[in-house]
């Protein structure tokens, strides 16, 4: 099965896109939390705390999977898409359907983990 490579770069953009938004809408979630007592009380600030802390975890996860993408659209630049970038080993297509960004065939992925 052959990769169409243009609707990976439309896939990896968009996909691209749509984390810039939504990091740019969870901006305020991730601000630091008003420790005024007068305004909030005790277990009101702990559930702000814990939003802010839970929406900084997801601003780290979006700002990797962005990394991941722009590594991706650099491959494809590069004609180095589709190749793992540990053995140089083609990535199955299927592994590359579920994650366009996969940088890494099953085996050194598998090998990576453990």
């Amino acid at each position: 099965m052959a990769i169409d490579l243009n609707k990976v770069q439309k896939m990896l953009e968009s996909r691209q896109q749509e984390l810039t938004d939504l990091s740019a809408g969870s901006k305020e979630s991730r601000d630091p939390v008003t420790l005024d007592q007068q305004s909030v009380g005790r277990l009101s600030r702990m559930d702000a705390m814990q939003g802010q802390a839970m929406a900084q975890e997801a601003e780290r996860r979006r700002l990797r999977d962005s990394l991941r993408i722009v590594e991706a659209l650099k491959r494809l630049d590069d004609g180095d898409y589709g190749n793992c970038i540990e053995c140089d080993e083609k990535i199955a297509p299927k592994r590359l359907e579920i994650d366009p960004a996969a940088a890494l065939c099953i085996k050194c992925a598998s090998r990576s983990e453990g």
